[in-house]
């Protein structure tokens, strides 16, 4: 399932271009910044015409058809329609105040508002393109870029933005020439004093599942899996 909170949490701190609800879905029009902004999602009791009016809108912004998915009614519904399951990820959550706690290492880890131009080219590197890093600068609410830096060198990303008692983690990335080396441990460090700053009680983030290390770096900062989600695409 998708938590009510994380739901507005993820609406507010990673949102997409347009909103319309048709039915029991909102769609989301995400201007190729991603699944996560390009998604139909229930919201509400559907029926059969609600998937078909999310359809159209999807169409009416030029943008194929997706949902997603936390339900299995929903998704026996897609499958019927010849939807196929993709992306299947994990909701992680944890408390803020014991990430906060250790000391980070001097230069290691440091906040900003707005991003340094190092840290949009680092985006770039790792994929997070014009597209994505604009729903970065349509964020309200408490923001930061987060940069990771290990031996004189810049080497990784984030963002991390507040909604209430969340603060949600998004576009994280290290170059890989780095990673393993605990540099997103002190990245997720930082963040999650920011977030404390800004009154947040709980640092989250979506994770494919398919990304082990990633999900074995959460698991060791002690991250719980609170929910989860697939994204069901035609074909």
């Amino acid at each position: 399932m998708i938590p009510p909170g994380f739901e507005d949490a993820w609406t507010a701190t990673w949102p997409a271009a347009e909103y319309a609800r048709e039915g029991g879905f909102l769609v989301a029009r995400g201007e190729g910044g991603g699944g996560r902004v390009s998604a139909a999602r229930a919201v509400g009791a559907w029926t059969a015409d609600d998937i078909e009016a999310a359809e159209a809108r999807h169409h009416a912004w030029g943008q194929p058809p997706l949902f997603a998915v936390d339900d299995g009614t929903l998704a026996e519904a897609l499958a019927g329609r010849g939807y196929r399951e993709s992306d299947p990820t994990a909701i992680l959550s944890a408390p803020v105040a014991p990430l906060a706690e250790p000391p980070i290492p001097p230069v290691t880890a440091m906040e900003c508002w707005p991003p340094l131009a190092i840290q949009r080219d680092l985006w770039m590197q790792t994929g997070i393109g014009p597209e994505r890093q604009a729903i970065i600068d349509r964020a309200q609410g408490p923001k930061a870029a987060i940069l990771g830096r290990t031996q004189d060198r810049a080497a990784g990303i984030a963002f991390v933005a507040v909604h209430g008692p969340f603060a949600m983690l998004h576009a994280m990335a290290v170059l890989p020439e780095w990673q393993g080396r605990e540099l997103g441990a002190w990245m997720v460090r930082r963040a999650a004093r920011f977030a404390q700053g800004q009154g947040a009680r709980e640092l989250a983030i979506a994770v494919t599942r398919a990304k082990a290390p990633a999900l074995r770096l959460y698991d060791r900062l002690g991250f719980t899996e609170t929910g989860g989600y697939s994204y069901w695409r035609r074909g």
